[in-house]
């Protein structure tokens, strides 16, 4: 293991910076959330009058709702320059195993991989390369990148 944190760049990431980005993607899909009821509650207010009130939607609907905000934050971010707000943080890129960007088919797909079964992210303990059951399934990779240029 090393201190100087450069030397990891362009390393596989592991399970600890994975789990710690995915833990702050969910915090901020979960805010998304909050901030869409809170939307929702103002408009209802403006618009009837009376109590402000957050709406109160059906309990069936929320996981489709927060799976649904999920996979569409997870995908743009892997699409948009390979990092969520989660990955940015912890200094993460989602690549493909060739080095190129994602791609919108295979961002969506492990999107969803991931929203719908987050346990294949354990995989990482097994795997000799690191990878996800999610990144095994789409060709992906999770890398080390703090954006920093070779001088």
């Amino acid at each position: 293991m090393t201190d100087d944190p450069a030397a990891l760049q362009g390393e596989r990431a592991g399970l600890v910076s994975r789990c710690s980005a995915a833990l702050i993607d969910a915090f901020a899909v979960s805010a998304v959330c909050v901030l869409a009821l809170v939307c929702a509650g103002a408009v209802r207010y403006l618009l009837l009058g009376g109590p402000f009130t957050l709406p109160d939607p059906p309990r069936r609907l929320l996981p489709v709702i927060g799976g649904t905000l999920s996979v569409v934050y997870l995908t743009w971010g892997w699409v948009n320059g390979g990092r969520t707000a989660g990955d940015q943080v912890m200094g993460l890129r989602v690549r493909s195993q060739s080095e190129l960007p994602l791609g919108f088919v295979r961002a969506l797909i492990r999107a969803v991989l991931c929203t719908a079964f987050p346990i294949g992210l354990l995989w990482i303990t097994v795997s000799r390369h690191r990878s996800s059951l999610q990144d095994l399934m789409v060709g992906s990779a999770v890398i080390y990148d703090w954006g920093r240029r070779p001088s």
